[in-house]
């Protein structure tokens, strides 16, 4: 027998045939050129000066309201440092963004699980929480194309989340790496600009859309609160990478982002698309939302499946997949996520037959070892 391709549907980056390669070799040459001194010297913490003017332009803000980090998980990690203190209650949803997670408990934080339904967290669950005494610093939000459910917040629970802010004064964390990915439904307004920025803080990331290994993600929030994160982050660093950000600040500025958000959008449509079909092929009792965009697929399998061990089975089968009790305080012993940003549609076909393959072997042996049950 030989010996099977591995096939990863764990990790939520692009793959390298539609990074825009060439138009990011050319950026570097621009940026090398226009300002090898900015590019190649210390700056400040707040970021590459002609790519915070970008970002500032694109969301409306003055500059001094955004920073620039090394990636958009360093820049969670500045607004946790500067916001969340041990015993603070932090609202997430459920599932949530596993590192998410990791950093809220590292500092000591208490968490307020709130459920997702199929167009964003369950306000209603949350507004019910408040009303009982739930006092949120913070509320942690990840709006479009959920990682790791794929789901998107619509556009009303948007403004009854503000109004739920407003009324028991907490801070919204708009985390919003995938918003430009959407490639069907309505488009949505960021919290940011319904709010105006006093009430929300926003962040996103140039890995999804750009390439993961740039590592460049941003901040824009109110004046005092970015002033705040840049101390902290002159104190971590100094200053981010010059270099990345100065090569991000060409490519935005001579419009080759939005060729590269296009090319990925393509591969992203065909790739869901791909992944929604194998499934309903291979493993039709899965119950899943098709996303409107972004990286992601949220699968849940028939109550009772073990999912940690069809995740080993699947691995004896070189197929990697992450499972849901990762994104989750308590619970999703039943379901996985699927990246398909990273594999093209006839290694996802795959890798779905795998799994599927897998489960099937397992739910057999449950079956025969409890005899009466339906496999």
């Amino acid at each position: 027998m030989s010996e099977l391709t591995n096939i990863s549907l764990a990790r939520g980056a692009p793959s390298i045939d539609i990074v825009a390669v060439d138009e990011l070799r050319a950026a570097a040459d621009r940026a090398f050129e226009r300002d090898p001194s900015g590019t190649f010297s210390y700056g400040t913490s707040a970021g590459y000066p002609r790519l915070l003017e970008w970002i500032a332009a694109k969301h409306g803000v003055e500059p001094d309201r955004t920073i620039a980090t090394n990636g958009s998980m360093q820049a969670d990690a500045f607004l946790f440092e500067a916001l969340v203190e041990p015993g603070d209650l932090v609202v997430v949803e459920a599932p949530t963004y596993d590192r998410t997670l990791l950093g809220l408990r590292r500092l000591g934080a208490e968490i307020l699980a709130i459920p997702l339904e199929a167009d964003g967290i369950d306000v209603e669950e949350l507004a019910r929480a408040l009303e009982a005494g739930a006092r949120p610093k913070l509320a942690h939000i990840i709006p479009n194309f959920q990682n790791p459910a794929g789901c998107t917040l619509s556009g009303e629970k948007r403004e009854r989340l503000l109004d739920l802010a407003r009324e028991f004064g907490f801070t919204v964390f708009e985390d919003d790496p995938y918003v430009e990915l959407r490639f069907e439904g309505p488009h949505h307004p960021t919290m940011l600009s319904l709010d105006g920025g006093e009430g929300v803080v926003y962040a996103s990331s140039f890995s999804k859309t750009v390439s993961p290994g740039i590592r460049v993600g941003y901040l824009v929030g109110s004046a005092d609160l970015i002033a705040r994160i840049r101390a902290i982050a002159t104190g971590t660093y100094i200053s981010p990478s010059m270099v990345s950000q100065s090569i991000v600040a060409e490519f935005c500025h001579s419009g080759a982002i939005e060729r590269s958000i296009a090319t990925v959008k393509r591969a992203l449509r065909e790739r869901r698309d791909a992944t929604c079909a194998a499934l309903e092929r291979h493993l039709p009792e899965a119950r899943f939302v098709p996303p409107q965009g972004g990286y992601f697929l949220w699968v849940d399998l028939p109550e009772g499946s073990d999912v940690e061990q069809v995740e080993a089975a699947a691995r004896e089968r070189s197929v990697t997949f992450v499972k849901g009790t990762d994104f989750l305080l308590d619970g999703g012993d039943s379901s996985l996520r699927l990246a398909y940003s990273a594999v093209p549609p006839d290694q996802i076909e795959e890798g779905v037959a795998r799994i599927a393959d897998a489960y099937r072997e397992l739910a057999g042996a449950r079956a025969v070892a409890e005899p009466g049950r339906r496999a």
